[in-house]
């Protein structure tokens, strides 16, 4: 029988990056927020590429069912393809200084995702604590945020309570809304718990009998082996690394955005894709409301995923509104 994991930190294979972070195995506690307090925040994951310190850092922030490891070539790819030439004679603007600089790269795990903890809690507002306690802690504030899908709203989120540590802001097929279109995701997470798998099969047959019983409610091949990026060996079972219970008794909090008042004033990049209907021009007058300063930019022929979809179009995308 396949079970979840409750509260474990799995080794993440991924690219070589100059700093890995683990957080201790635990289960966070409860903290429901009620009567005011504030959320409490859990220590994520992450993996920070290094680069210059001055320049504010590019935070990416995956969506439901991912993980840090999704942005993993695109964080090597635009660190270096943001960097700026730094002139060390200002005063003279002399050309004789070739020295480039990179930026900082964050990749995170949301709570309840990848090699975060576990906790029985999930919304926006516990995930955009998690982020305000640890990117103050890496000293990356002011950041550029990139989020996508749930990843996007957490951005969102962060942006209006706390402006002051979001340089600018890129929310990728997402918006300040409820998000509609995604029906799907309560069906997935059933789909997912409802899998049976025996003890001691191998990686390859594991995954082909999770693939052959996830088809029977999910037709997308290409959702059901990002679903199957959640499936992982621990000892002679295997385990999704996703809380699906957390997820299974908040997704209507996932699926649905904070009430808010106050607008973000920084630089603000919604990012569509224009084969999704994430994002409907009915949002937009809340995307107005909340982010005066918007630009809205879609990517022709890319789906939800469009860092996935179309990578290099993603990449342009970024780096001409960092520029």
């Amino acid at each position: 029988m396949l079970c979840w994991a409750c509260a474990g930190r799995l080794p993440c294979r991924g690219l070589s990056l100059s700093r890995t972070s683990f957080s201790r195995v635990h289960v966070a506690p409860s903290s429901s927020g009620r009567g005011g307090a504030q959320p409490r925040p859990v220590p994520l994951s992450y993996k920070l590429l290094d680069g210059e310190a001055g320049l504010p850092a590019l935070v990416f922030l995956h969506g439901l069912f991912g993980c840090k490891t999704n942005f993993n070539s695109i964080a090597k790819a635009l660190a270096q393809q943001t960097g700026r030439r730094a002139c060390l004679h200002p005063e003279f603007r002399c050309q004789c200084c070739p020295s480039h600089l990179t930026p900082q790269v964050l990749t995170v795990d949301a709570r309840n995702h990848g090699d975060s903890p576990h906790s029985p809690d999930m919304s926006y507002e516990h995930m955009s604590q998690d982020l305000q306690d640890l990117l103050p802690q890496l000293g990356l504030v002011p950041c550029v945020l990139i989020g996508h899908s749930m990843g996007g709203k957490t951005a969102m989120l962060l942006a209006l309570q706390r402006p002051e540590l979001v340089e600018r802001l890129i929310a990728v097929d997402i918006s300040p809304v409820e998000t509609a279109s995604s029906s799907a995701f309560p069906a997935y997470i059933a789909a997912m718990k409802a899998i049976e798998i025996p003890d001691e099969v191998s990686r390859s047959c594991a995954r082909k009998l999770a693939d052959e019983q996830l088809s029977l409610v999910i037709q997308d091949i290409a959702v059901r082996q990002f679903l199957l990026t959640n499936l992982v060996e621990a000892g002679s079972c295997f385990v999704w690394r996703v809380n699906l219970d957390a997820l299974a008794q908040h997704v209507d909090k996932i699926l649905a955005f904070p009430v808010c008042q106050e607008a973000y004033p920084g630089p603000t990049l919604f990012l569509l894709g224009g084969n999704s209907n994430f994002v409907h021009p009915s949002h937009y007058p809340e995307i107005r409301r909340l982010f005066p300063r918007a630009q809205i930019q879609t990517v022709p022929n890319a789906g939800h995923w469009i860092h996935a979809n179309c990578p290099q179009d993603f990449m342009a995308a970024i780096r001409g509104f960092l520029t």
